[in-house]
């Protein structure tokens, strides 16, 4: 997500670093590569032309201030102003005042509306809301089947109802039936998957505005699949003519979204990106923080982001025995090593964890490294350790010859892998024992830091 962006970025601010003030002459080449760079990411050309002025404003003229270089100074202006071209506030869902409430979901077919529901009801069973799930998409019966499918695997309730002649009768009946059934059942939002539709669709459209007026939802979310960058922009600015819209969602950030739609949608409809999905699994669903995007934008990182999914996915308890057991370096035993790449396995991939990192600095090297990141080599480390005795696995210096060739041929690998594996956790369990020791500690906090 936004590498194409931030690669392109960071060559105009190279430009301008050994500058002693930023002037007309010196800020105009970085200017015309951050435009290009933008138009090239499918960023609305207008939302463009006015984020260019805004920062072009603010730059030209301006002294460096003391702790900053001139291209620091760039980033922090062009970081603010595209935090305020992305909402700079992020967006809450509101909430009835007298449950339930109710969440209309719209949206082109196609673009993820259903798999978002199932996501978006997911997040709010996390949060500790009781929502239903209903599809009054009358037309696809696959649609309400998909749904019904979403909703058992994540284990939320779902009002199915029955289906008679497909028109705007039944997805009110419907809609009128679900609503009665959250109210009855004690769930505190109700979530409703509507029928995928063009804005130039009027019978759809208009049975659209028949349910906004029935159900008075507190969020209208329209669902927009970022790979199709100005026409989902166009898409969700004409549905807010019709329809009001609340809030967006923009499905397969994951992929090799430019980041146009992002960056244009709130400045074109006004309204905010509330939701990313970032994964197919149900959980890859976060809040959109402007300021933390911006900073995957320009380099910067995303660690309050990582830190959350940390702290939701990561059991803590385990976590700290493992840290602990780690640390004396002679309790640390295979097994618990396992464990640990399960841990860090429940957060995601290893590309989108370290896409979190910063990618200047030192994290640069390992963020080059990401693309190069196997995920079937981790498979095959568990393999390997899953193929041990529980005694080998808490005993790791019994494994001999005889039994590393045994291990090979259970795990599917080979006698040099085993090997390269009981090698690198010997190397680990001795960096975990010297970090451990009092001295380590001492000389680490003896240490002198640049600027301390």
């Amino acid at each position: 997500m936004f590498e194409n962006l931030h690669e392109k970025l960071q060559r105009a601010f190279k430009s301008l670093r050994g500058q002693a003030v930023l002037t007309e002459e010196n800020i105009a080449e970085a200017m015309k590569q951050i435009r290009l760079a933008l138009l090239e990411a499918d960023v609305n050309f207008k939302v463009v032309k006015d984020l260019i002025d805004r920062i072009q404003a603010k730059a030209v003229g301006q002294e460096v201030l003391t702790a900053l270089s001139p291209g620091e100074q760039v980033i922090k202006i062009v970081r603010d102003e595209l935090v305020i071209t992305l909402g700079q506030d992020t967006a809450k869902l509101k909430f009835a005042s007298q449950p339930p409430t109710v969440v209309l979901m719209a949206g082109l077919q196609g673009s993820g509306k259903t798999t978002t529901s199932g996501k978006l009801a997911n997040w709010l069973k996390n949060g500790g809301h009781r929502p239903l799930l209903v599809s009054v998409d009358v037309y696809r019966p696959a649609a309400r089947e998909q749904l019904k499918v979403v909703a058992n695997a994540i284990k939320a309730n779902i009002y199915e109802g029955t289906v008679g002649e497909a028109n705007t009768a039944t997805v009110e009946r419907l809609a009128k039936e679900a609503r009665r059934e959250a109210i009855n059942s004690g769930c505190d939002v109700l979530i409703v998957d509507t029928a995928g539709r063009l804005h130039i669709d009027e019978q759809l459209m208009d049975e659209m505005q028949s349910l906004k007026k029935l159900l008075n939802p507190q969020e209208i979310l329209f669902v927009a699949d970022a790979m199709t960058g100005q026409d989902a922009v166009n898409s969700a600015d004409e549905f807010h003519k019709k329809l009001t819209l609340t809030g967006v969602v923009l499905t397969k950030m994951d992929g090799d979204a430019r980041g146009g739609a992002a960056l244009s949608i709130r400045q074109v409809t006004g309204q905010p990106i509330k939701f990313i999905g970032v994964g197919e699994k149900y959980d890859a669903l976060e809040p959109f923080h402007p300021d933390r995007i911006v900073g995957r934008i320009l380099g910067m990182g995303d660690i309050l982001s990582l830190i959350e999914k940390a702290e939701s996915q990561i059991d803590k308890k385990k976590a700290q025995e493992l840290a602990n057991k780690a640390l004396t370096g002679d309790g640390f035993s295979l097994e618990d090593f396992r464990d640990q790449l399960r841990q860090v396995r429940k957060m995601g991939s290893l590309q989108s964890i370290i896409g979190m990192l910063p990618s200047v600095g030192a994290f640069q090297g390992l963020q080059k490294a990401a693309d190069k990141v196997d995920e079937s080599q981790i498979n095959r480390v568990e393999a390997i350790i899953n193929s041990m005795t529980g005694y080998e696995r808490n005993h790791h210096e019994s494994i001999n010859g005889s039994r590393r060739k045994r291990i090979a041929r259970g795990s599917g690998t080979t006698v040099q892998e085993v090997n390269n594996l009981l090698r690198q956790y010997a190397q680990m369990r001795k960096m975990f024992k010297q970090m451990g020791k009092p001295s380590f500690a001492r000389r680490m906090a003896g240490m002198k830091f640049p600027g301390m």
